[in-house]
């Protein structure tokens, strides 16, 4: 059994150790808990109010002690909601759009939580990995690069040849070495793509996996071109939205197929202590998936409010309307469309109807405001 310091860290155990240690810590008691300073460099995403304050303390006082230092992480949560990586643009001789990724993977130790370290397998030191963002119809080319211990590949969710499915003999790469993935940009919505070397479990479990958005050509969709405009990044219609994007990921931190510590973006409760700063009178856009090991199910539940959902986001008109609550399986995921407008400002909720989700780290809050000075 794993141990940190002097305690077992098993699923119960964090959860009933939050019940009883003195701060009301998610790990253990307070001294064993390492509080680190802030190192966020951009705070524009996030409120400046105290952990302690407002519904700091929601679900019994169970939110973790102490902050991860996400300078030494090499990635901000802030920064993971709003990163976008569009590649580099060239034309190919057609004219077409060739949007060009690279992409490394290699081991890394990451702070889950304040004071818990997990041994990572990541795609450019972060997890999860890059966001990679193109349009409908561009030819992507993804160069992947193995720095890490172990064979890796690319798996996108998206329509391609079998010669660059990522799977054993179709992109399967050893350390060392180096595969281009080449394919068009379809169908658009949001997408994953992830490591499917075997054991599956063990590399998506360890943190080889992304979004991968496929925006609409909004020339391609005449009849809702001013919906597809809206998802088009760079357009001043897609600008009018707030846009953020959501992994659902858990962490198995003593390797019994059980994770100890959720999150969406991987630091436990990174956004009850630093809440998304929403501006009430725009909307907001989430891309959301779900890519925890080990539990059929995750959800998404949002406080005092409801959403349209597009499942997949591989269409234009929502596949939900008006539902405060989804759930997704592993690997599934779609497009969250809501707004504040007609609210007060305020901190409002979000968290997996799955108390202990919520209760090991996966839960948030938007703080809503009237304008950003």
């Amino acid at each position: 059994m794993t141990r940190w310091g002097p305690f077992e860290i098993t699923r119960r155990g964090l959860l009933w150790g939050s019940v009883t240690a003195a701060g009301g810590s998610v790990i253990c008691a307070s001294g064993s808990s390492v509080a680190q300073s802030s190192h966020l460099a951009d705070h524009s995403a996030h409120s400046a109010a105290s952990p302690q304050t407002g519904h700091g303390s929601a679900h019994g006082a169970m939110i973790t002690v102490g902050e991860v230092d996400e300078m030494r992480n090499g990635f901000e949560t802030a920064k993971l909601l709003t990163e976008w990586d569009t590649g580099t643009v060239s034309r190919l001789p057609d004219g077409r759009v060739l949007r060009t990724f690279e992409v490394e993977g290699y081991d890394k130790e990451i702070e889950i939580a304040p004071g818990i370290m997990f041994p990572a397998w990541t795609y450019n030191g972060r997890v999860p990995g890059p966001s990679l963002r193109a349009t409908e119809g561009d030819r992507l080319r993804i160069v992947f690069r193995n720095s890490g211990s172990h064979p890796h590949s690319m798996h996108f969710h998206g329509i391609h040849a079998a010669r660059v499915d990522g799977v054993p003999g179709a992109g399967l790469t050893d350390p060392g070495g180096e595969f281009v993935y080449e394919f068009d940009a379809r169908p658009f919505g949001c997408h994953l793509y992830h490591c499917h070397a075997l054991p599956l479990k063990r590399h998506i479990q360890k943190g080889m996996y992304g979004l991968f958005v496929v925006d609409p050509d909004p020339a391609r969709h005449p009849e809702l071109a001013d919906i597809a405009r809206s998802r088009l990044l760079g357009t001043p219609e897609n600008a009018e939205w707030q846009e953020f994007a959501m992994v659902m990921n858990g962490f198995d931190t003593n390797f019994d197929s059980e994770n100890e510590v959720y999150a969406v973006n991987t630091v436990a409760h990174a956004y009850m202590k630093r809440p998304i700063r929403i501006v009430r009178d725009r909307p907001v856009r989430i891309y959301l998936a779900n890519v925890v090991e080990f539990d059929p199910i995750n959800s998404f539940h949002l406080h005092a409010n409801f959403f349209d959902y597009f499942d997949q986001g591989t269409t234009l008109t929502p596949t939900l309307k008006t539902v405060d609550l989804i759930t997704q399986c592993q690997a599934q995921r779609g497009i969250l469309e809501f707004s504040f407008k007609d609210h007060e400002p305020g901190l409002y909720m979000f968290h997996p109807h799955q108390s202990e989700f919520t209760e090991l780290g996966w839960s948030g809050m938007f703080d809503v405001v009237e304008a950003i000075a």
